[in-house]
């Protein structure tokens, strides 16, 4: 096992730039109000992040075997979409899919770890990697990465200090075929870590002074988001990148803030909370170095928003609790 405290495959800087740039412009797009939002605000007031919601153009897509419960979790550049459908419980297994573009009933493709008896797919890349996880008849939760959607491997992170049941989860992966993920020890608490599918080896990424550290995402630079618990107790997003430098990331006036996604251009996507208990409401955000936070809620779910998953375009996938209770998938393409 290798130890670093960030991540893998760190760019060329020319890539790195032209990297950024995609990803700015797709946020400018969703920023046209920040100016505004900045220079109306009194001295010495907190500045509260605009709201980019009405930048997009949405779309509920959900799974027909199961309308109740859809979680859309990952987008590459050519739009192929990573999810599933069920939400666990009695009678509703969690099952995986990839949703081809033109996202008809007809574009959905099975995708379920052989044996299992549940199976999220919760990434992938533009070479055809997909990476999630499956649970067997223990409950055991195993990190998976698939080539084509029909060669499966089972991922775990080597330690003797799993919890029990085990839970060991790939969350994301890039096109150098790194892998992301976490996997909670016998204490609950959880460590991040990438795995190198060529190479077939593991690097635990870790963040000064956080703790209970999940890793969500990579870029193709190496770059790396996800989500722990800061020396305060709260859980605070980061952002960081293959030379070193970290973002913390709290969105103001939060509870909690959780980076899921992140693409070539540094622009984070995830969610937020307000709110503690009953109260609580959740939205998505993006994020991106220069521009600060934005908030983006589906208009069918304002207050129970997740952004999962972002592409090198800016389209955004995750998900949106309805009026019904139900959790519907959703895609978001910038305006223009």
């Amino acid at each position: 096992m290798h130890t670093s405290p960030a991540s893998v495959n760190e760019g060329t800087p020319s890539k790195r730039r032209a990297g950024r740039l995609r990803g700015r412009l797709a946020v400018a797009v969703a920023a046209t109000a920040i100016g505004a939002a900045a220079v109306a605000a009194p001295a010495g007031a907190a500045v509260i992040p605009p709201d980019a919601s009405a930048n997009y153009s949405y779309q509920t897509l959900n799974n027909d075997n199961d309308t109740t419960f859809n979680q859309l979790l990952g987008i590459n550049d050519a739009g192929v979409i990573a999810g599933y459908f069920g939400s666990g419980q009695a009678g509703h297994p969690n099952k995986g899919y990839e949703l081809l573009p033109n996202y008809f009933q007809g574009d959905y493709r099975n995708e379920n770890f052989p044996r299992s008896e549940q199976t999220q797919v919760t990434g992938l890349n533009n070479n055809g990697i997909t990476v999630g996880f499956w649970v067997d008849k223990h409950g055991n939760n195993n990190g998976f990465y698939a080539v084509r959607r029909h060669q499966f491997h089972t991922v775990n992170f080597p330690t003797d200090d799993n919890a029990a049941p085990q839970v060991d989860q790939l969350l994301g992966v890039n096109d150098n075929d790194v892998a992301v993920g976490f996997y909670t020890d016998k204490k609950g608490v959880n460590h991040g870590y990438s795995y190198s599918i060529l190479r077939q080896k593991f690097h635990s990424i870790k963040v000064p002074g956080d703790t209970n550290l999940t890793a969500a995402a990579i870029n193709d630079l190496g770059d790396v988001a996800g989500f722990a618990t800061n020396s305060a107790g709260s859980t605070e997003a980061f952002l960081v990148r293959s030379d070193g430098k970290l973002f913390r990331l709290s969105f103001p006036g939060a509870t909690a803030t959780q980076a899921l996604g992140v693409n070539n251009g540094d622009e984070v996507v995830g969610q937020y909370t307000v709110g503690t208990g009953n109260s609580a409401m959740t939205h998505g955000f993006v994020w991106a170095p220069g521009l600060g936070f934005h908030n983006v809620d589906d208009p069918k779910g304002v207050g129970a928003t997740t952004i999962n998953g972002v592409n090198d375009r800016g389209d955004l996938v995750g998900f949106y609790t309805d009026s019904a209770g139900n959790t519907d998938g959703l895609l978001a393409t910038p305006k223009g």
